[in-house]
């Protein structure tokens, strides 16, 4: 029979229990979690709040040490990486277009400061004045205004600076078409004697951009441009530079090119009765043209050179009259035709000259390969926003 072993050790001396035996491993825990990591919470609010790059390696260094040490936190450090990693590609993308501006801007500077004559704001300048521009680009949208004097090189002069008179931003073909209209008549008024222009020399406009209307720019300003060759001294050839004769024909001549440069911008064959207005505008200034000629074909050394662009005008009268009651467009074209057909240019070469005015044909106004009854009379033009 086994006996089981006592409870208790025996009492007395040299009794007692065997030691236990040994306990392998790691000691027991005693419900005490292992330390959250300090550079995984850091990783994440630095990454969102802070400095993403110092977030990156923060997470990096929390994985590392979480993996070594067994701590708690890896959750909160690959989430620190996300954030920082994503933040990081934001601040670069950031930083890339901030440095491009800012190097744009600094080379234009850097540009701008070759560039002759005072930094001027377009919004002071003024009939008569002369200025240049970076390149000489005209139509370059973030431009800078230097004026200078008329007699040094330059690239533009100013004919005219008006205010657009809308309560609201106009649209894009009204800024066009109005523009383009009031900026001729401003250089026909500045520069009369347009065949006087060199052939170089084109009609700009500058009118508000849509943010600048938001500012309170309500601005058209007219200009000569004459950047693609260089250029000195005044175009300006006014009213009070020329004599009461003079300033009459150039009136009336200006005035029938000013008509023929409105030609409707859409088709003949989709828009007749556009062409029709445009035919009836166009023989009511030649109208005026003709009265002033009747009144000076007597004249001495005037006379002979008026009496042939009299009989002409009343010839091109019947075709634009016959344009403005055409029935269809084939028959419109070739009363255009000849219309045009009828005003010769070296009769209004002989008027000019005996007028004193300049005699040099301009090259809008010489034959080309295309030249039919789509011509507007006018010289080049360009517009800027």
């Amino acid at each position: 029979m086994t006996t089981p072993p006592p409870q208790h050790p025996p009492a007395g001396p040299g009794h007692s229990w065997p030691p236990p035996p040994p306990v392998w491993g790691p000691p027991p825990a005693y419900g005490h979690p292992p330390a959250l990591n300090g550079f995984a919470l850091a990783s994440l609010l630095v990454g969102l709040l802070c400095f993403p790059p110092l977030g990156i390696v923060f997470a990096v260094v929390a994985l590392v040490q979480i993996a070594r040490k067994g701590e708690r936190g890896r959750a909160l450090a690959v989430a620190g990486l996300v954030v920082s990693l994503l933040m990081t590609a934001v601040l670069v993308t950031g930083v890339t277009r901030y440095a491009e501006h800012f190097a744009g801007a600094l080379g234009g500077g850097r540009y701008a400061e070759q560039v002759e004559g005072q930094l001027t704001g377009m919004d002071e300048l003024r009939a008569g004045d002369c200025f240049n521009v970076p390149g000489g680009d005209l139509l370059d949208e973030a431009r800078f205004t230097y004026r200078i004097g008329c007699d040094r090189v330059h690239d533009a002069e100013v004919t005219a600076a008006t205010v657009i008179g809308q309560s609201s931003y106009p649209s894009k073909g009204w800024l066009k078409e109005n523009a383009t209209d009031a900026c001729w008549k401003a250089q026909d008024a500045y520069a009369m004697d347009s065949w006087a222009l060199p052939g170089y020399a084109e009609m700009f406009y500058f009118t508000p951009s849509p943010d600048s209307w938001q500012n309170g720019d309500r601005r058209l300003l007219c200009l000569i441009g004459t950047s693609t060759q260089e250029h000195k001294g005044s175009l300006r050839k006014d009213a009070g530079m020329l004599t009461p004769d003079q300033v009459t024909l150039l009136g009336a001549l200006n005035t029938v090119d000013q008509a023929l440069g409105r030609v409707p911008d859409r088709e003949l064959d989709e828009a007749l009765p556009e062409h029709q207005k445009w035919a009836r505008g166009v023989d009511e200034a030649l109208a005026a043209q003709e009265r002033m000629l009747q009144g000076v074909t007597s004249r001495q050394g005037t006379g002979p050179a008026a009496g042939a662009r009299l009989r002409e005008v009343a010839a091109a009268r019947k075709e634009w009259q016959r344009a403005a009651r055409a029935a269809r467009p084939g028959d419109f074209q070739r009363a255009w035709d000849a219309a045009l057909a009828a005003l010769s240019v070296d009769t209004e070469k002989a008027l000019r000259g005996s007028y004193g005015l300049s005699t040099q044909v301009p090259e809008w106004l010489l034959p080309g390969p295309d030249s039919s009854g789509a011509g507007s009379g006018r010289g080049p033009s360009s517009e800027s926003v």
